[in-house]
């Protein structure tokens, strides 16, 4: 706001108003909307993470993403493919190698940083609408000075999907031999979203595409970085489709597990 002091001369001051904006559409429908899918999905996860049950189905070789690789003593041998170097205890999760990677990905993902800076924290919640917050320093002190390791947390994001795209491949041979079900397709879908969306990652897109200062004498990477910047236009999209192929998927291998319902084959 202009002070009187530098006001131009025959500028009119800004109006005082009581209210703290003047939008009347429903500006707060989407930050409500984002509590209540993140907050929904965050207590699934959470909950599906410390059941240590329901997670492996020996017949086809299914292993929900939540738990994989399984790496406490507790876990199924099969579900284990760098061991098991981890006591049992309730509190460590089965896959404790690499949900804490995962979280750091998408915790200081771009998007999510949008999406939970505005929604949880006010900050703002959206445009013309105050910060719920009196101060505001950006993220240049403890704890925002972390989402910096964005960029290392892509690598590890990366490796992890060729963990679950592994897992995938696996899941067509079953004790019986060469097996097609709807859960290798859920499977597979789901590797598919997960790559889809590490890849349109920011971090990833100027990894391909930096510290280039003539696209013209590097064409591979020009065209691999056009490819990216293809997928990073649909970052949010893609955000939000992966919760819900990362949810699906757990589901229905809990649900084939538990014994609530039989897979269907295509063949074997």
């Amino acid at each position: 706001m202009t002070s009187t002091a530098t006001r131009p001369r025959g500028a009119r001051a800004r109006a005082a108003i009581a209210a703290k904006t003047l939008r009347t559409d429903r500006w707060w429908l989407a930050p409500l909307i984002t509590v209540i899918g993140l907050g929904a999905w965050v207590t699934y996860a959470t909950v599906r993470v410390f059941m240590h049950k329901w997670y492996w189905v020996d017949e086809y070789h299914y292993l929900t993403p939540f738990y994989s690789p399984c790496v406490t003593d507790r876990c199924v041998p099969e579900a284990s493919h760098f061991g098991q170097f981890l006591p049992g205890w309730w509190i460590i999760p089965d896959a404790a190698m690499t949900l804490p990677f995962l979280l750091l990905f998408r915790l200081t993902c771009y998007y999510y940083r949008k999406a939970y800076y505005r929604s949880f924290w006010l900050s703002p919640p959206a445009c013309a609408v105050p910060d719920g917050h009196k101060t505001y320093s950006g993220e240049t002190r403890f704890p925002l000075l972390g989402q910096n390791l964005h960029r290392y947390a892509f690598y590890a994001a990366a490796i992890i999907s060729l963990i679950n795209t592994w897992d995938a491949i696996l899941a067509f041979h079953s004790p019986k031999g060469f097996g097609f079900g709807l859960g290798n397709i859920v499977l597979l879908v789901n590797v598919i979203m997960l790559w889809a969306y590490t890849l349109s990652c920011h971090s990833c897109r100027h990894i391909i595409g930096g510290k280039l200062k003539h696209f013209s004498k590097h064409p591979v990477r020009y065209r691999a970085w056009t490819g990216i910047s293809w997928l990073n236009v649909r970052h949010m999209q893609l955000a939000w489709i992966t919760l819900g192929t990362l949810a699906l998927t757990d589901f229905y291998v809990m649900a084939l597990a538990a014994g609530w319902f039989s897979d269907l084959r295509f063949i074997n």
